[in-house]
């Protein structure tokens, strides 16, 4: 089947943003293109429409590639969970918990083989894949159980593009030093090298690029420029980033949202980065509160771990007495768990049993159970406006039951036209819901932050906006008519 290749030098030198911008360039070229990441480890997922989980940067790339996202595009994900464990999703279905010593023994063999038969399914449906490796390719501790980089790409015998961050600093090294670490039929496959994040004036750089073709053999493809735009990030590493990186200069509205230490699926919170009267900064439970407009408590790996932390750092109490204040606070998934009254974790599925008080702010209690809960869901808003079509998708092992005694039935009220995915105050100051994607929607999305504007006596913003999706089309776009102008692509379909 033909394929393409990415791999990069390190973490974080722009696979993910260069298969994604090609998925969409060889779209628009008329391909019928497909992404594939055999291994992802990464707690930003997405559910398909068939209820299986895989990583929310595979399910952007397809949507790049302008096709429906299928599990055979990401078959094995794994979800870390703090402890030196991760969660092992194959083809979309949770099969266990393993720790790092033990993943390769248990899982090596059947990876591979579903690695092979997604492949192979992908490859009569799609007429070009464009793969993505991780990490790097050249640790050689890890070579003989990789199921990620150079063992797909010679499977498919792919030409593959060598990707460098050259904003860190020391990009020739890494190159060079990653070309000499393969083995030579690796090697043979790497058809260019692509230097990413570049800033500064080009003609400075042309004596290195000459100087590394010269050296290696290789072509330089691509010199593509440091690249701004808001994009889906695979782990909780790029909030750092993102929060240096903030350029807007004033904003109406500021959101808080607490950095878990197993922060999962934060690209709920795009949407309201991309508000430009918005500013969403993360913080760590050490960091102080401050008094922003709201409060976000996003969804965990590990609800029970991050919720102790969240008290053991004080910001538990200072999250509760903001709320006392009258101040606005939302939690999502494991959020909208630590907002209520107990959890409680009898098998210890998240390592460690028991019963734990919640921030106690929604009259719910939340039993964590093996059985986890992945679908799509579509629904009714009552609140804050009543009848607006909400799309989202559940992730979580948690069942959530409505405290009925002792507590007035009209102080807290259904979030949805399902009680089950949320609950908000009767002064909607608290409120909390199972569904990721949430701020996907615009209307719901524009209410909300209207909600938020009245208290501050501003001018309430048009509700009558497109969803997210819409606008992700356009960066999707922009993204790849930018690198598109920057990239040489003739190697690798030749």
């Amino acid at each position: 089947m033909k394929s393409i290749m990415v791999v990069g030098t390190t973490s974080h030198a722009g696979k993910s943003l260069l298969t994604t911008a090609i998925c969409r360039i060889l779209s628009r070229r008329g391909w019928r293109v497909a992404p594939f990441k055999g291994q992802n480890m990464a707690l930003n997922a997405y559910v398909t429409a068939s209820g299986g989980e895989i990583g929310y940067a595979q399910a952007v790339q397809a949507w790049a590639a302008g096709v429906v996202p299928w599990v055979e595009m990401n078959p094995i994900l794994l979800k870390p969970q703090g402890d030196m464990t991760s969660q092992v999703i194959i083809k979309g279905r949770s099969v266990g918990k393993v720790s790092a010593s033990d993943y390769y023994e248990q899982y090596f063999e059947q990876g591979w083989r579903t690695i092979e038969e997604s492949l192979q399914h992908l490859g009569t449906e799609f007429d070009l894949l464009v793969c993505e490796g991780a990490g790097s390719p050249a640790e050689i501790n890890l070579r003989h159980r990789d199921l990620t980089n150079m063992r797909v790409a010679k499977y498919l015998n792919a030409p593959t593009m060598l990707v460098v961050d050259i904003d860190r600093g020391g990009a020739f090294a890494h190159v060079v030093g990653t070309l000499e670490l393969l083995e030579p039929d690796e090697r043979a496959l790497i058809k260019g090298v692509v230097i990413n994040k570049f800033r500064g004036q080009r003609s400075l750089l042309d004596s290195g690029i000459k100087w590394l073709e010269e050296r290696t053999g290789i072509p330089v493809v691509g010199v593509i420029p440091y690249l701004q735009e808001v994009f889906s990030t695979e782990d909780s590493l790029d909030l750092l980033e993102r929060q240096s990186s903030s350029s807007k200069a004033q904003t109406d509205l500021n959101i808080a949202v607490i950095r878990l230490p197993r922060i999962a699926n934060f690209t709920d919170f795009d949407p309201l980065e991309s508000e430009s009267t918005v500013s969403v900064k993360y913080l760590s439970p050490k960091q102080d509160l401050g008094h922003p407009d709201a409060v976000i408590i996003p969804g965990t790996k590990t609800t029970i771990a991050d919720l102790l932390l969240l008290q053991k750092s004080g910001m538990a109490e200072a999250i509760q007495h903001y709320a006392a204040s009258g101040g606005t606070v939302l939690g999502i998934c494991g959020g909208y768990q630590m907002l209520g009254q107990i959890i409680a974790d009898p098998e210890g599925i998240e390592g460690q049993a028991g019963r734990f008080q919640g921030l106690n702010l929604l009259p719910i209690r939340t039993v964590i159970t093996g059985q986890k809960i992945a679908r799509q869901r579509q629904v009714s808003s009552n609140y804050p406006q009543q009848g607006l079509p909400v799309n989202g998708f559940e992730i979580h092992q948690g069942r959530s039951r409505i405290e009925q005694q002792g507590i007035d039935p009209q102080s807290y009220h259904a979030l949805f036209d399902d009680i089950n995915l949320g609950l908000v105050d009767s002064c909607q100051s608290v409120w909390g819901s199972y569904l990721h994607g949430l701020f996907d929607n615009g209307p719901w999305r524009r209410a909300w932050l209207n909600r938020l504007r009245q208290q501050r006596g501003l001018k309430s913003l048009p509700t009558g906006v497109a969803n997210y999706r819409e606008q992700r089309e356009q960066i999707l776009d922009s993204l790849a008519t930018e690198v598109e102008s920057h990239l040489d692509l003739t190697p690798f379909l030749s």
